[in-house]
């Protein structure tokens, strides 16, 4: 199928090397007025960019993926496709999005959560194998307790 659609950039859009913007097959892929755009991105066919968005480096959007007004994208953002992201959305670094998210949201993530519920896990991550040593002497010190007990 011919990707015959139109690709519009709106005024003072600023576009950075090796970035893609792909044309749709019908309809038009739209980036609004004073959005920037870093190197190293992939627009798939027929996105919507809101105006004064701001997309950092190595991201991907999938086709038909909408992003409301002043979206940021940190580098290394991927967002599937037919999702839509509202007004004044920040999604971090690294982070996975795969359903629409709801205007004013900060998320963080693979899959990507509420960013203040992502810091807490991250943290609680880097305790994980003193936790593990804790549970093993807890398990050991309630089976010798077990073992006491039997007649």
């Amino acid at each position: 199928m011919p990707q015959a659609g139109q690709t519009i950039l709106e005024d003072h859009v600023v576009v950075g090397c090796n970035t893609t913007i792909d044309r749709p097959a019908v309809g038009e892929t739209r980036i609004g007025a004073g959005t920037k755009i870093d190197n190293l991105v992939q627009i798939g066919h027929g996105c919507q960019i809101g105006i004064d968005s701001l997309i950092c480096a190595q991201v991907g959007l999938a086709g038909a993926t909408k992003l409301r007004q002043q979206v940021i994208l940190a580098g290394q953002v991927g967002i599937s496709g037919q999702v839509t992201l509202g007004d004044r959305i920040t999604v971090a670094a690294q982070s996975g999005v795969h359903q629409s998210l709801a205007p004013d949201t900060q998320v963080a993530g693979y899959p990507a959560i509420e960013h203040q519920l992502w810091l807490r896990a991250m943290a609680a991550v880097k305790k994980l194998p003193q936790l593990g040593q804790r549970v093993k002497v807890l398990e050991r010190q309630i089976a010798k307790l077990l073992a006491s007990t039997q007649p």
